[in-house]
């Protein structure tokens, strides 16, 4: 075996690994040496050193796209995560018609993002309408806007996954519990939780992640409207990269800063969340 593994391994891994080179180790090398350039093609680039980033944080919108960002993030991770839990623990429970809960929970999932951000603008703006408002009225209306439809989209892909821990959960644990005399509320925090403690580290990297990450539903809703107020880091960078001319360099500057960002982020959600596996 380890024999016909040296003969022929590369034969399997050789294809998967040029497909990551060329789609991701090439490409991100490339961009960081871009952010430290002047460029509006990538054969024509002038060195200017740290200027990129210099002027990337002298950048107000920069600034307050950044904080507006860890608030989504942080509020859509909080939300998703307990929603989707409760959900997940109601739907572990024999009764008719759960699997059909279930898939109806969970197909706002299978809508792309662009077509959620238009029909959540036009229920919104309908909502907001009996007050004279629109969701790019206020950069309030906007997150919260952008926080109901990051939530309707990824609770009930978590709310599987959740599912998924819930059932590899003992029985045998659960009735000592009872036996034991433990309530409904003690067993779910004392025992449940601490068992799912592997299906809510992944859904906590996912939600963070994503609320990083988010760009086509912020496009879509707001646009970043009003006066780029309610505009998440990755709609910033677009605009940056494609909106200014002469501040591609910036743009690309604020892509590695982003990267970084989400990269410590969510390594240190992750170690943190394996900690409390390993104790529990």
């Amino acid at each position: 075996m380890k024999k016909s593994l040296r003969r022929w391994g590369w034969l399997f891994t050789g294809p998967v690994l040029a497909a990551f080179m060329i789609g991701f180790i090439v490409p991100f090398v490339l961009g960081v040496y871009l952010s430290f350039t002047e460029f509006r093609t990538v054969t024509k680039a002038e060195w200017v050193g740290f200027d990129n980033y210099i002027k990337m944080w002298g950048d107000d919108v920069f600034l307050h796209s950044l904080w507006y960002t860890a608030a989504f993030a942080i509020v859509t991770t909080i939300l998703i995560n307990v929603l989707a839990f409760i959900v997940a623990y109601l739907l572990v429970k024999t009764f008719r018609g759960k699997n059909i809960f279930r898939s109806v929970f969970f197909m706002p999932n299978l809508i792309g993002g662009i077509v959620l951000g238009y029909i959540w603008l036009l229920l919104l703006n309908g909502i907001l309408g009996f007050w004279a408002r629109s969701i790019t009225y206020d950069e309030s209306y906007g997150f919260w806007g952008m926080v109901i439809l990051m939530c309707w989209q990824q609770i009930g892909y978590m709310m599987v996954i959740y599912i998924a821990g819930l059932q590899s959960v003992p029985t045998e644990l659960l009735e000592a519990a009872e036996v034991d005399g433990a309530n409904k509320r003690r067993t779910l925090f004392s025992v449940t939780i601490p068992l799912v403690m592997p299906a809510i580290t992944v859904c906590t990297f996912l939600t963070i992640t994503n609320g990083f990450k988010m760009f086509d539903q912020n496009l879509a809703l707001t646009n970043g409207a009003p006066s780029r107020l309610s505009e998440l880091l990755a709609l910033n960078i677009f605009n940056t990269f494609y909106g200014r001319p002469g501040f591609e360099g910036v743009g690309q500057a604020k892509a590695v800063v982003f990267l970084i960002i989400v990269a410590g982020i969510a390594l240190f959600q992750n170690w943190y969340a394996r900690s409390k596996e390993t104790a529990a």
